[in-house]
């Protein structure tokens, strides 16, 4: 019999733009977890100091005192924020998925996008950098490379529901990236049986009161009428998701962020524009769809979770989506075998004399200096 994993995704939000306060949050977090027998406990994207929204609702020239503190804050993959993550790990023998925003010490200004997977021994298996920062996102982040295209392996003992121990494979990609086939094939190639997928909490691409004028437009609206829609977070990370796993056969673990409202208050207190266009700014980050917290099963079905109270009890949950908290889900890993008897794209479903990949894994260095 294959095992059964218990996984846990945190729905929480950080303490904005503080890496200590945070990562104090994230340990809390995982303690919970492992109290609740979860063998692999998930974090949102960038989860440690925060997600830069800000870049999606002001001009580039008003965000450098929070750019600045969006560097400071970030953090070293060997620094003490990570290190104090891998001993809560080690001491608790969970494995622990978290994104981080990443900085390095060959550039004060150069970040990353980054999610590491610590195993229950404390040490990092795999550290990703995201391949190409979405649309404002560069403006923050600097493009990763694929040295973290790889999978994890997690020995699992007997599962929340009394099931087998064994091996399972787990990746991660970072928000966008999931749209990116050949990233998800390449975890796909591994034998990937569990994909994360790590999300913000609102990824906005409109304002919230975008009109524009138009010819024959009711006269008493102004002459302007509402035009496009906002991004639908549930509904572009869910198809993604639930494409991948029907795809790998495998299970899926979204994870998104739940925006502080002291981060509202704080990017548009500091906006240097006019009221009437800071009143856009905080209605344009309140009202755009939030994030939710769901896992999908290897049909691409959503698999229905459940949260644990303090007393131990369980409620039937779909998903999370407004308000903090842990949803759990028993992943049978026997559930990702029967699927690809119709498609397994890696193997028996593919044409490897046609179609031929390669993944270049090296850690990209600015330079490479010979003494």
């Amino acid at each position: 019999m294959a095992p059964t994993l218990r996984a846990a995704a945190c729905h929480a939000s950080p303490h904005f733009l503080s890496a200590a306060l945070t990562t104090q949050k994230a340990i809390a977090l995982i303690r919970t977890a492992a109290a609740n027998a979860a063998h692999l406990i998930v974090f949102p994207e960038t989860y440690i100091p925060a997600f830069p929204v800000w870049s999606s609702v002001r001009p580039p020239t008003q965000n450098h005192e929070l750019f600045a503190r969006m560097a400071a804050e970030s953090v070293y993959a060997d620094g003490p924020e990570v290190r104090a993550l891998r001993d809560a790990a080690r001491e608790l023998g969970v494995m622990v998925s978290v994104g981080i925003s990443e900085k390095v010490r060959y550039s004060v200004a150069a970040l990353f996008n980054s999610n590491i997977i610590i195993g229950k021994d404390g040490e990092v298996l795999v550290h990703h950098r995201k391949l190409m920062p979405t649309f404002y996102e560069k403006l923050t982040w600097s493009p990763g490379d694929g040295h973290g295209l790889r999978v994890a392996e997690l020995e699992v003992g007997r599962g929340g529901d009394g099931g087998e121990g064994g091996t399972v494979k787990i990746g991660a990609l970072i928000c966008g990236e999931n749209t990116n086939p050949l990233a998800r094939y390449a975890l796909m190639a591994e034998g990937e049986q569990v994909h994360i997928s790590c999300w913000p909490a609102i990824w906005p691409t409109r304002e919230a009161q975008a009109f524009e004028e138009v010819a024959g437009a009711d006269k008493a609206a102004g002459g302007k009428v509402k035009t496009g829609s906002n991004y639908d977070n549930v509904g572009a990370t869910r198809i993604r998701i639930a494409a991948h796993c029907f795809e790998a056969k495998c299970f899926g673990i979204i994870c998104s962020a739940v925006l502080p409202q002291e981060a509202v208050d704080l990017i548009v207190s500091s906006s240097g524009s006019p009221e009437s266009t800071k009143a856009i700014v905080r209605n344009t980050l309140e009202q755009s769809s939030p994030g939710a917290t769901m896992f999908i099963d290897p049909m691409g079905a959503l698999l229905p979770g459940f949260t644990i109270d303090a007393d131990g009890n369980k409620q039937a949950r779909d998903m999370l989506q407004k308000e903090e908290g842990i949803l759990y889900a028993d992943l049978d890993m026997e559930r990702c075998v029967e699927g690809k008897q119709y498609h397994d794209v890696v193997a028996g479903y593919q044409r490897l004399d046609v179609f031929d990949l390669k993944v270049d894994r090296r850690r990209r260095e600015p330079a490479t200096f010979l003494e």
